[in-house]
This record gives C-alpha cells, sequence and structure tokens, in this order.
C-alpha cells in the first residue's frame, strides 16, 4: 500500500483557514515567520527535533477570547447533566421550571442572575424539594444546603434529630401507599427543617451566595464557592496570586506548568467543585431550550445519552458518513481523507502498538489499511502527545492501541472483543482512537489525564475509560491543529 501524504488541498487549508481559526480562537496574531512573543506554544520534543515551525496552542488561556472559552465548558461539561439527571434532562428541566417564581425572587433579593440560580437548582437537587444527598446532616433541599451552613451561617430553623426522625417515618408511610400521612409529615418536617421549604431554601441560598461575593468580589466565584467552600476557594485565589481573577482566568491559565499550586488544588477538589461553574452555565442553557426549542433539547438529549460519552454529539450517527468496507477505507486513503499514523514516539510522544490492525488478515484486508485517522483527528492526537509528555517532565510514550476502522473489521473485532460496540462505532468514521492504560509512571497518568479532562471542557473531545484503554474521540472542529502535520512530513 503506498504511503499516505497531505496533499495540496490540505495545505491549503493549514496554511489559508486553520491558522485563522487558531488566531480567532486562541487571540493570537502571527508575525513574520511564526507567532509573536508571550503566545503559548504546542511543545516540541526536549531535543530540539521540532520538525516544523512553532504552532501556536490554540487551547492556552487568553483574556480576549474568555467569553469562548466560557461557552465552551458549558457545552464541554453538559454531558453529566443528561447522562445522570432523575428522569433524563428534559424532565428535569420540567421540574425546575416550576420553581422559576419563587428563584426569581431569590435572584432579586442576592442580586444575582435568575438564569445562574435556576441553573443550581438544577445541578444540586434536580427541582426536587426533598432531595438528600445522605442523612440530615448532609445536603438537603432545592438547594442542598448542608445542616451545619444552614444553621450557623443562613440562620435557618435547622432541628437534625427531627428532621431525621419524621424523614424515616415519611418513608415508612410512602412503603404503605398513606399519601395524606406522607404530606402530612412533610410539612411538619418543613417547620423543623426549613431546608425542605422550597421558598426558605432559596432564600437560605441567595443569603449565601450573598456572603461569599462580599468575601470573594465577584458572582462567578459566589456561585463556585457554593460548592467549592469560600474558604477553599480563597485558598486557591491566593495560590494564583492576582487579585480577584475571572474563575475562568482562573481555571484555563492554571496548567501544571503553569500556576502549578493552583492547577494541584483544583485538581485535589476533584472535578465536582473544579468544574462547578461550568455545569451551571450548562444547566443554565439546557434551562433556556426548555423554554424556546424543546425539540432541540431532545434532539440534544438523545444524542448526549447515546454512548457513555458526548461523542455522539460531535458526530451524530445520521450525519457522519462511515466507512463501510476496506475497499471505502481504501478510497479515504486515496483521497487523503485518511492519513498514516506516524510510528515515531520521540517526535510525537505517541507509540503505535504493534498489534493495530492486526484482525485484517481475516476479512481479506491488510493491516496497515487500520493505521490512520481523519487529519485533524491525527493533529489532536499530536497535541495529546506533545502536552502529555510536557506536563510528565518528557516521559511517554502514550501508546495508541487502535485507530480508523470499516465496519466489516469493526464485525469481526466484535466476535473476540467484549469492550467492541456492536452499535454505531466511532472507530468507522475516522474520528476517534485508543490510548492503552499502561503509563509510564503515575505522573504520565495524572498529566494525561489532565490533558483529557481540559480538552472535554472545552468540548474539543469526548473520552470513556475502558477496561484496556481510554477511547477518545475527536471533535471536528480541531481544525486549528492541522499545522502539527507539517512536523511529520518535514521529518
Amino acid at each position: 500500500m503506498r504511503r499516505s501524504r497531505v496533499n495540496v488541498r490540505v495545505r491549503v487549508a493549514v496554511l489559508v483557514g486553520a491558522l485563522v481559526l487558531l488566531a480567532v480562537f486562541a487571540g493570537t496574531t502571527l508575525r513574520g515567520d511564526g507567532p509573536g512573543p508571550g503566545v503559548a506554544l504546542v511543545p516540541t520534543p526536549s531535543s530540539g527535533e521540532s520538525g516544523g515551525a512553532p504552532v501556536p496552542d490554540p487551547f492556552a488561556y487568553d483574556a480576549e477570547r474568555e467569553d469562548a472559552f466560557v461557552e465552551r465548558a458549558a457545552a464541554g461539561t453538559s454531558h453529566v447533566l443528561y447522562a445522570r439527571s432523575p428522569g433524563g434532562a428534559a424532565a428535569t428541566a420540567e421540574r425546575v421550571a416550576n420553581w422559576r417564581p419563587q428563584v426569581e425572587a431569590a435572584a432579586r433579593a442576592a442580586r444575582v442572575s435568575p438564569d445562574l440560580l435556576e441553573g443550581l437548582v438544577f445541578l444540586e437537587s434536580a427541582g426536587r424539594e426533598d432531595a438528600m444527598a445522605g442523612d440530615a446532616e448532609g445536603a438537603v433541599g432545592l438547594t442542598q444546603i448542608v445542616a451545619e451552613t444552614g444553621r450557623n451561617l443562613l440562620g435557618m430553623r435547622i432541628d437534625v434529630e427531627r428532621s431525621a426522625r419524621l424523614t424515616r417515618q415519611i418513608d415508612r408511610a410512602l412503603l404503605r401507599g398513606r399519601l395524606f400521612t406522607v404530606l402530612a409529615l412533610r410539612r411538619k418536617r418543613r417547620s423543623v427543617d426549613e431546608r425542605f421549604d422550597a421558598v426558605k431554601a432559596l432564600a437560605g441560598a441567595a443569603r449565601y451566595l450573598t456572603f461569599a461575593r462580599s468575601q470573594l468580589g465577584r458572582d462567578d466565584l459566589a456561585f463556585v464557592s457554593y460548592h467549592m467552600g469560600v474558604g477553599n476557594l480563597q485558598g486557591v485565589l491566593s495560590a494564583y496570586g492576582a487579585e480577584r481573577p475571572s474563575y475562568a482566568r482562573l481555571y484555563f491559565d492554571s496548567t501544571p506548568n503553569h500556576n502549578a499550586a493552583v492547577q494541584r488544588r483544583l485538581a485535589a477538589f476533584g472535578d465536582d467543585s473544579s468544574n462547578y461553574l461550568w455545569k451551571i452555565y450548562a444547566a443554565r442553557e439546557i434551562m433556556r431550550l426548555h423554554r424556546e426549542d424543546r425539540a432541540e433539547l431532545a434532539r440534544l438529549e438523545a444524542l448526549q445519552t447515546a454512548k457513555n460519552s458526548a461523542e455522539e454529539v460531535l458526530h451524530p450517527s445520521a450525519s457522519t458518513p462511515r466507512f463501510t468496507t476496506p475497499a471505502a477505507l481504501r478510497d479515504a486513503w486515496d483521497d487523503d481523507d485518511i492519513v498514516a499514523f506516524p510510528d515515531d514516539p520521540v517526535r510525537t510522544g505517541l507509540a503505535r502498538h504493534p498489534s493495530m490492525g492486526e484482525l485484517a488478515p481475516r476479512i481479506g484486508s491488510v493491516p496497515g489499511l487500520y493505521r490512520g485517522l481523519r487529519p485533524e483527528a491525527l493533529a489532536l492526537a499530536l497535541y495529546i502527545g506533545a502536552q502529555t509528555r510536557e506536563y510528565a517532565g518528557g516521559e511517554g510514550p502514550l501508546v495508541i492501541t487502535s485507530t480508523v476502522r470499516d465496519a466489516q473489521y469493526q464485525d469481526r473485532l466484535v466476535r473476540g472483543n467484549g469492550e467492541a460496540t456492536r452499535n454505531y462505532s466511532l472507530h468507522t468514521t475516522g474520528w476517534a482512537f485508543d490510548v492503552a492504560r499502561t503509563y509510564r509512571s503515575e505522573r504520565q497518568a495524572l498529566a494525561f489525564q489532565f490533558v483529557l479532562d481540559r480538552l472535554q471542557v472545552l468540548g474539543v473531545i469526548a473520552w470513556v475509560r475502558e477496561p484496556r484503554a481510554i477511547h477518545v474521540t475527536v471533535a471536528a472542529g480541531a481544525e486549528s491543529l492541522l499545522p502539527l502535520l507539517e512536523r511529520l512530513e518535514d521529518g
């Protein structure tokens, strides 16, 4: 089989289109032979074997593009809301919408956006005024207020012992079908535990946000602190050093190599805290769709819940071309719609596993046909390899076990591989690849995890953890990294 290359058409796209996209997203201005001073670059091997011109990093934080980062983060973190909302996102939105008048009243009291407060209700309780996270000492009610915070900071009436006893009685009455008894017990519980009173719970949340803003100086930071806590967030802000930055700046301007102390603190809290604001924004968008475009909400819910990641949002089955046979895949190689995955760990930070394409002879094909990706997907894989190696202090490479397939290869794989899907596989589109879950060190594993999470938050990839591999699907809009392919050609 002939060696594939990036043809003139792709080169033109790189020079005329992709670099423009880089400038638009990352706020960079290309001057002379390369990026201007201070522009973050995709790292090259420490040996200096860059094999090409410097490539601006389109995913590095830029204050001029902060709104774009925030918009991407809302979309990139929305999958968990669609996948885990009780009854589904649309049903949850219906419940939350019932509280809109009370939400607006509380938002006026706190002088915050009612849409954000509504997003908080979606995220915290899915619109259920009797929601409980554990026992009565824990988070309770429409806004999930912890007993200690409610009593000591928000001045709420909370009798934990009586609340717990009434909750047990409510549960027993529900099991016995005594609905009138349940209603009476719930009224009594609201009187002894104001967290179960939706209006008072919203008022408590409003008081918390007012207090948090007085301590932190910004609405966005106040909402972040609702989950992280004011003291914890103050510690993160202190590590960053700048006076009251936006949360977008705090989050996106911190990596394992830049503002590393901030990144470590945020990682220690976990995604529930570090990505909390993006999830509120995601919930806000779901509520907007519920009011304005329910058909689009239903479409997105179907795509978001089709798989264990948002990969079908990136490439819907109904509109994404697939390779059905080896002949169809061979044509894609000939047209440079698929390009070769390199076996060059030193320059790429990626190693091609020798088993890649091993089932090809069983369907009358050749292994090399299954060692490639869409150009944009390959460019994103190269970015992941470069960033992981940089953050891991030069360790590597990551091992890529699988790239493009056709439907015949996929059918053959399913017979002996329980992880392979019998349904729509993104591997048959050329947009997906798998990374072995075998790492050189804990540092490399953590670096890779950071890169995956950051790119997912930005909506650039969807990924899912499988028993032996990380399955990564690349968004079609990754053209901004196509210049990385030039490094391979120059070698």
